[in-house]
C-alpha cells in the first residue's frame, strides 16, 4: 500500500471490512479547537420577529444557542463511532442578517482526537433549532452551507 494510499485509508473500518471504533490511546494529549458554521436562509419578516422577539416559541436566539451547546456536548451519542471526549469550551454565536442567519460554533478540548464533530453538531442544532421555532411563520427556510472553517492542535503532553 502506498502513503497515498494509506492517506486515503477509511480509519473507521477495520482490515476485515466491519466498522471500528479508532483506537486513540496512544496519541498524546493535545489542545484542539475547531470552529464550524453553518446557515439559514430565512424571510425578512421572519428575521424581523426574531429580532424584535415576537416568535410565538420564545427566544429564538437564546434558545437555538442552549440547544447548540447541548448538542454538541451529546454529540458521542449521536455520532456511533465518535469518541467522548471532555469539552472545555463550546461558543455558538448567531448573527442575522436581512435575510439569514450564520450560526458559528467554536468547540475546544484537551483531548487525544479532534472537536470537529462537536463544532459541526453544535451548529446543525442550533440551525435546526431556529427552524422548528419559525416554522409557523415562514415555510420557505433553507439550511445549509454547513462546513468545517478551521481546526487546530497543539500537543501538550504524553500519555504514558
Amino acid at each position: 500500500m502506498t502513503s497515498d494510499q494509506k492517506a486515503r485509508r477509511l480509519t473507521h473500518i477495520g482490515g476485515d471490512g466491519r466498522a471500528k471504533m479508532v483506537d486513540v490511546s496512544a496519541k498524546p494529549l493535545s489542545a484542539r479547537t475547531a470552529i464550524a458554521e453553518g446557515r439559514i436562509v430565512l424571510a425578512k419578516e421572519t428575521v424581523t420577529l426574531i429580532r424584535q422577539n415576537e416568535i410565538a416559541k420564545g427566544d429564538v436566539i437564546a434558545t437555538a444557542r442552549l440547544a447548540g451547546i447541548q448538542a454538541a456536548k451529546r454529540t458521542a451519542h449521536l455520532i456511533p463511532l465518535c469518541h467522548t471526549i471532555p469539552l472545555s469550551e463550546v461558543k455558538i454565536d448567531i448573527e442575522l442578517a436581512k435575510n439569514a442567519a450564520t450560526v458559528n460554533c467554536t468547540a475546544r478540548t484537551v483531548a487525544q482526537t479532534g472537536v470537529e464533530m462537536e463544532a459541526l453538531t453544535g451548529v446543525t442544532v442550533a440551525l435546526l433549532t431556529i427552524y422548528d421555532m419559525c416554522k409557523a411563520v415562514d415555510k420557505e427556510m433553507e439550511i445549509g452551507e454547513v462546513r468545517l472553517v478551521e481546526k487546530t492542535k497543539r500537543v501538550v503532553s504524553r500519555r504514558e
